[in-house]
């Protein structure tokens, strides 16, 4: 059947004014951005509406939760230390801004290298081939002993590590989060998959110590989730699938224990979302009276950004 083109004749249409609009000028547009601009500044010519107000309010939620004396954690996958954010982190911690961390296997790994030689992140297409992947003899050896004897004395994954850079006196250990972490006794733990990280395949590797080591920071990091209700801060960044997964569990455990986890806030940073970040960090953990907020972006400008501005409200 051949169709002729519709009569638009009869099309009835309204005043422009008498629409209701999403955006307005005086609700919703940004203001001029200048040369020399303070962060309080900067952020408040920023648009209040979708990323621009989730970063506000997640600087926001941290600077309230530390007034109240309440935990901010930072979950953090490995590509935010290979990024270069340990200066940072440091200020941040310094600040009292972060109260607590968790990292994957690897994060620990890419901060201890950095720890001994400065340096990380190996080419493994270059190398996978050959047979070389993951063999340097200092990451397994080191790593592998600091949790050895950690186990022995009753520490957690994160924080034997911690101290085996201390202990040793690693060229660049100001610049490894483990070490700051440990110095300050900062709750740092390290959540692995066994079979996941190189050192893993080392000759010194015992699977049932790297196993106690991180289920003993798995019920560390689950105490201090038990503190977060009534106003605390759990950020995700750059984990798409363990440490979200490992949140849900320690929740889970804290209200089966009888702990209060409500009216606190959650975010997930990442360069791209996520299914299991945005139902177990923002959606599902906050579906009673808490908030999630996702903010999208590359770690090496989002993170500094939201330093900046928990920064400057705290120090006014």
């Amino acid at each position: 059947m051949k169709y002729r083109p519709i009569d638009l004749s009869g099309v009835k249409t309204y005043p422009l004014a008498e629409r209701q609009n999403k955006v307005s000028i005086a609700r919703d547009f940004g203001r001029p951005v200048s040369a020399g601009m303070s962060v309080a500044e900067l952020l408040s010519a920023l648009p209040p509406q979708l990323g621009s107000q989730a970063l506000l309010g997640v600087i926001d939620a941290i600077v309230d939760a530390r007034a109240k004396g309440k935990p901010v954690v930072m979950a953090m996958g490995a590509h935010v230390l290979k990024c270069g954010l340990q200066p940072v982190l440091k200020s941040l911690i310094e600040a009292d801004a972060i109260t607590a961390f968790a990292l994957n296997g690897a994060g620990s790994i890419h901060d201890y290298e950095i720890s001994l030689i400065g340096e990380t992140s190996e080419d493994v297409g270059a190398v996978l081939h050959c047979g070389t992947f993951g063999m340097a003899e200092e990451t397994g050896r080191d790593i592998n002993l600091a949790l050895k004897d950690g186990v022995a004395l009753g520490l957690g994954y994160g924080e034997a590590v911690g101290r085996f850079i201390i202990d040793n006196d690693n060229p660049y250990r100001e610049y490894s989060l483990l070490a700051i972490c440990a110095e300050r006794e900062i709750p740092v733990t390290v959540h692995v998959a066994l079979g996941t990280d190189i050192i893993h395949q080392h000759p010194t590797a015992d699977g049932a110590v790297i196993g106690e080591a991180s289920y003993t920071d798995f019920k560390i990091l689950t105490s201090v989730v038990a503190e977060l209700g009534d106003g605390g801060v759990y950020l995700n960044v750059g984990s798409a699938v363990l440490l979200p997964e490992v949140f849900l569990k320690a929740l889970s455990i804290a209200q089966n224990l009888g702990h209060h986890v409500d009216h606190f806030t959650t975010a997930n940073f990442d360069m791209q979302q996520h299914y299991r970040p945005l139902q177990n960090v923002v959606k599902r953990p906050t579906s009673g009276k808490s908030r999630g907020y996702t903010l999208t972006g590359h770690h090496e400008i989002m993170l500094p950004l939201l330093a900046a501005g928990v920064l400057d409200r705290l120090k006014r």
